[in-house]
């Protein structure tokens, strides 16, 4: 296996925002100091019905502020590395594949509700879905409900 020798790029896909305390203790473990973290929030709807009827708005607005809260949370972080956020799909796959071509991550780290907490495709952010889907590691922090 070879080491490479540039920092790590990490895509953190968060359904909720995070604050500094919460992205070091996500981070922990990767290889990002240095190196550069993309943030990208799913725009989720509430419910199956309401992502049929395209009722995006609220959702899309939705992710726009957890991912600046988040992408500002990580700036305030003691983690030495670049941040940029992003809005994604209504679909966490679609999402993450849309970011991983602009932005060729070497991991994913997810963050997402689960149970009756979880948004409608919430559950498509479990990591052996991503790792199969992406062939990338996942480090994936699901929150009780």
């Amino acid at each position: 296996m070879s080491h490479t020798s540039r920092p790590g790029r990490v895509l953190l896909v968060t359904t909720v925002p995070l604050d500094a305390d919460d992205v070091s203790r996500v981070l922990a473990g990767t290889d990002v100091p240095g190196g550069e973290v993309l943030v990208v929030a799913p725009s989720l709807n509430e419910s199956r019905i309401a992502f049929w009827v395209s009722d995006a708005d609220e959702a899309i607005e939705e992710a726009r502020t957890v991912a600046a809260q988040t992408a500002q949370a990580a700036e305030q972080a003691e983690i030495e590395t670049d941040v940029a956020a992003a809005v994604g799909d209504g679909d966490p796959l679609l999402a993450i594949g849309d970011a991983l071509s602009e932005f060729p991550a070497d991991q994913i780290v997810t963050v997402y509700r689960g149970g009756d907490d979880a948004r409608y495709r919430e559950d498509h952010l479990e990591p052996a879905e991503l790792e199969r889907e992406f062939g990338l590691p996942v480090h994936a922090h699901e929150l009780a409900s």
